[in-house]
C-alpha cells in the first residue's frame, strides 16, 4: 500500500515577469504590475507530497528530517531571499513564474529523493494563487 507524506516550508522572494523576446508594452499587457522592472516579492508557501510504500523497518515513507533537510539545502537556501531573476542561475533564461518555479523545485528535489519515491510540489504564491506539480 501506498502513503503520502508531507512537508510544509516557506520562503521570500522577489521576481519579475518579463520576456526580453516581447516589447515593453507587450510585457505590460501581459504580465501587468509583474513587469515591475524594480521586482516584486512573494512569501511563498511549499508543500512537498512524497508517495510511496512503507518501510517495513523503520515504517516510514521516508524519515521527514531527511526530507526536510534536502529541501533546506537544496531549495530554501537557494530561493530564500533572494532575486530570482538575479541570484538564481535556473532564472536566467527562464521566466520565474510560479508554474516555473514548481517545475525546478520539482526537478531538483527528484534528483535528490529515492527513485521509488512519487512527489508533488505545491507552491503558493499567494494565499489564493498557486500551482501543482504532480508526480
Amino acid at each position: 500500500m501506498k502513503i503520502s507524506v508531507f512537508r510544509k516550508e516557506h520562503f521570500n522572494a522577489a521576481h519579475r515577469l518579463h520576456n526580453p523576446a516581447w516589447s515593453d508594452e507587450m510585457n505590460t499587457n501581459v504580465f501587468g504590475k509583474c513587469n515591475n522592472p524594480n521586482f516584486h516579492g512573494h512569501n511563498y508557501n511549499l508543500i512537498v507530497k512524497v508517495t510511496g510504500e512503507v518501510h517495513p523497518e523503520t515504517g516510514y515513507v521516508m524519515d521527514m528530517k531527511v526530507l526536510s533537510d534536502i529541501i533546506k539545502e537544496n531549495v530554501l537556501d537557494r530561493f530564500d531571499h533572494k532575486n530570482l531573476n538575479l541570484d538564481v542561475p535556473d532564472f536566467q533564461s527562464l521566466n520565474p513564474t510560479a508554474e516555473n518555479i514548481a517545475i525546478v523545485i520539482w526537478q531538483i528535489l527528484k534528483e535528490k529523493l529515492d527513485k521509488n519515491l512519487e512527489i508533488k510540489v505545491t507552491l503558493y504564491e499567494t494565499e489564493r494563487n498557486f500551482v501543482e506539480v504532480p508526480a
